[in-house]
């Protein structure tokens, strides 16, 4: 899954471990809270998680490429079906495995779905119970005890909060019992692999996606065209945000402009943050109908 550099020291532990479940249990707040670094777009509409994110956790003595994947789901479009495959194919391929479910929901069929591909594996699997922070003690250990039952053996149960990052260090713990002696993938100080136009293109989607709240989440596509450092310093972004719909594309706009200026300009500030530098970022809009249903245009967009 990566090329390794020879620069480990002797005993050196690496691996990747992929987050799985179903939409919405956590999985991106997680891996931010992991590499105490924003690197996955975070949003309470599920399946906003697009892409494999990979972040990298490291140590004096140990390396985890964390794999955060698109939540498995029933698909009800050909990006739906594409995201799913994304998912399950992680599974064969990681070394750990770390399955997340909610403190303060039911077990459902989709949580005994994910189980059991999960462990039909053979990877090492973790159990994560995510959430406890709104939940007591007593419904914790009842939903572990639950979890034991419903969804099999699992090699370690860890119950934490990926919003406060309690028991955050007790999963690395067991992440990182059950990683081989490996090489070093990224150098040291790499949190994350992906490119400045991919975190452009997500920060506005995540930004847009909570100014439209339930209008059309799913229907939005953020592409980066043009990225450029000018002489002055500024790192200047060309951003399109595709829709669906000419009606859509009223929505996203906003009267006045407003509603993509402001997702603009929140994108922009915390991009600025992120990579310390002054960014101009220019946004347009523009109707691509039915992409979510259409191979094509879901291959261009790099799904």
């Amino acid at each position: 899954m990566g090329e390794a550099l020879d620069n480990a020291p002797h005993g050196f532990r690496s691996g990747f471990v992929t987050l799985i479940g179903r939409p919405n249990v956590g999985k991106s707040t997680l891996l931010n809270r992991i590499l105490d670094r924003k690197v996955s777009i975070v949003s309470d509409t599920p399946q906003t998680t697009r892409n494999q994110i990979r972040g990298v956790y490291s140590t004096e003595g140990v390396q985890v490429v964390f794999l955060d994947t698109p939540g498995i789901h029933k698909p009800r479009t050909r990006l739906g079906e594409r995201l799913n495959r994304r998912a399950v194919g992680t599974l064969a391929e990681v070394d750990v495995t770390c399955l997340l479910i909610e403190a303060n929901a039911p077990i459902g069929t989709g949580d005994r779905f994910v189980a059991e591909t999960v462990l039909a594996t053979g990877t090492p699997a973790i159990l994560v119970v995510n959430k406890v922070d709104v939940a007591s003690a007593e419904e914790i250990a009842a939903h572990l005890a639950d979890a034991v039952d419903a969804l099999g053996e699992f090699d370690a149960f860890v119950p934490l909060s990926a919003r406060t990052g309690d028991g955050v260090p007790e999963l690395l713990g067991e992440v990182c019992a059950r990683l081989p002696v490996g090489p070093r993938y990224y150098p040291e100080g790499v949190v994350t692999d992906q490119p400045e136009a991919f975190v452009a293109a997500e920060l506005l989607r995540e930004k847009l996606i909570a100014a439209l709240r339930e209008e059309l989440p799913h229907s939005i596509a953020v592409t980066v065209s043009e990225l450029e450092e000018r002489d002055n310093g500024v790192l200047a972004i060309s951003a399109l945000v595709l829709v669906e719909r000419q009606s859509q594309k009223g929505i996203v706009i906003g009267k006045g402009g407003e509603v993509l200026k402001r997702a603009g300009t929140q994108a922009r500030e915390e991009l600025e943050a992120l990579l310390g530098t002054k960014v101009f970022l220019e946004t347009r809009v523009r109707v691509e109908p039915d992409w979510q249903r259409r191979d094509h245009a879901l291959d261009r967009l790099g799904y």
